[in-house]
């Protein structure tokens, strides 16, 4: 299942972890999209300094 983890500089936001089975990431005119078949989920401003990290089931496991 498709899980990614908006990071925010300290300060100036809380971290997020979104994850659906439809979700995907785009990024245009300065703005970072996750939507699934709905529509947008979250949208993040490129001045907003995030870092958006996916996090795929396989990593997590080579981690234990």
């Amino acid at each position: 299942m498709p899980t990614f983890l908006i990071q925010y500089p300290k300060g100036q936001g809380e971290d997020v972890l979104v994850e659906d089975e439809h979700l995907i990431l785009t990024v245009a005119h300065g703005w970072a999209v996750l939507a699934d078949q709905h529509g947008p989920c979250v949208a993040v401003p490129a001045h907003a300094g995030a870092s958006i990290t996916r996090i795929d089931p396989e990593d997590a496991q080579s981690e234990e």
